[in-house]
């Protein structure tokens, strides 16, 4: 297949671009590389620098090429800067969604994934969350997303020919086995790559929020290696020749408190972690598990990676990488 990959110079897009060619598909990458990578580009993809917010440069683009279909990564991630930046957020993930998914019908092409994110679902009432949970976002992130989601729904209302599938993963981590790729936001928000550069930079960690609904205070996350998240955007696509709207959760069921990622990364450092306990940030929910089991049921999705020892091991090793230790 040839597929438009947006934010293809990102975390998760430069691994689903990898992914794909690997597997013999050709891959366009439109990124405008404001918060991507250059050296995260694919010698292997086509590339075309270029913004979701100018229409015309996407109509162009599907004019100039012929795609089966687009996954969407590209757009801002931080539900912390959403809380400040909310119009910044809106024009990036909603209005740019807007005009690569009407661009992309204009074109013909009729399948289409996007990246979507538990923040839709706000503070559960039940946990695990299942895909049919109410949709209450804590954060403008989540909400600019949970919009994009409803206008992919209302795009195949009135055009049954389009298929999609809406990604809801949950923590996305860890890096590439041979410590090759990894995670290198900016800025950096995440708090497993922030632990582990603490301690390559003998920093103190920031622990936000203590005073949470669980255990030991901290909110917890469930976590999916990017290399099994990256395999379920490929069992997705191959869903989609099916036809119809898709909603998945990719997650393992299983969670961790922002303690024990600490612990987790002292344990693979081998170095003990100087904590400075700060307040909340604003938007954060208590716990975010997701309930896998449709995504499991419908396209056999089973994490090989997404043990937390795993994630971080790999993580470290990127990150030594980039140290130079």
């Amino acid at each position: 297949m040839n597929v438009l990959v947006t934010g293809g110079a990102g975390y998760i897009g430069s691994f689903m671009t990898q992914y794909l060619i690997d597997r013999g598909h050709e891959v366009t990458i439109f990124d405008n590389l404001e918060r991507g990578h250059e050296d995260a580009l694919d010698v292997r993809a086509k590339f075309t620098k270029g913004d979701l917010r100018d229409s015309q440069m996407l109509s162009d683009l599907f004019s100039n090429n012929k795609f089966d279909a687009v996954l969407h990564f590209a757009g801002l991630i931080s539900v912390e800067e959403s809380t400040r930046e909310q119009d910044l957020y809106y024009q990036n993930n909603v209005v740019g969604s807007q005009n690569l998914f009407n661009a992309a019908k204009n074109g013909g092409v009729n399948k289409i994934i996007f990246s979507s994110t538990a923040a839709v679902y706000g503070n559960p009432t039940k946990v695990p969350i299942p895909e049919d949970h109410a949709k209450n976002p804590t954060s403008p992130y989540g909400a600019t997303k949970l919009e994009t989601e409803s206008y992919l729904t209302s795009m195949r209302k009135s055009d049954p020919s389009l298929s999609f599938a809406c990604l809801r993963y949950f923590n996305a981590a860890g890096a590439a086995l041979n410590g090759e790729l990894g995670e290198a936001h900016m800025p950096e928000t995440h708090i497993i790559p922030l632990a582990i550069r603490a301690v390559l930079a003998g920093q103190e960690f920031k622990l936000y929020g203590t005073d949470y609904n669980t255990a030991d205070g901290t909110c917890i996350r469930d976590y999916i290696h990017v290399l099994d998240l990256v395999e379920a955007y490929l069992l997705a696509l191959e869903k989609l020749s099916d036809g119809g709207g898709y909603f998945y959760n990719v997650g393992t069921g299983k969670g961790y408190s922002n303690r024990e990622v600490v612990s987790m990364v002292e344990k693979v450092s081998g170095v003990k972690i100087k904590l400075k306990e700060e307040g909340r940030r604003a938007g954060d929910p208590d716990q975010l598990i997701a309930d896998p089991e449709r995504i499991r049921r419908e396209l056999n999705f089973n994490p090989k990676h997404s043990d937390l020892e795993m994630i971080i091991e790999s993580a470290w090793k990127w990150h030594k990488n980039q140290n130079g230790s």
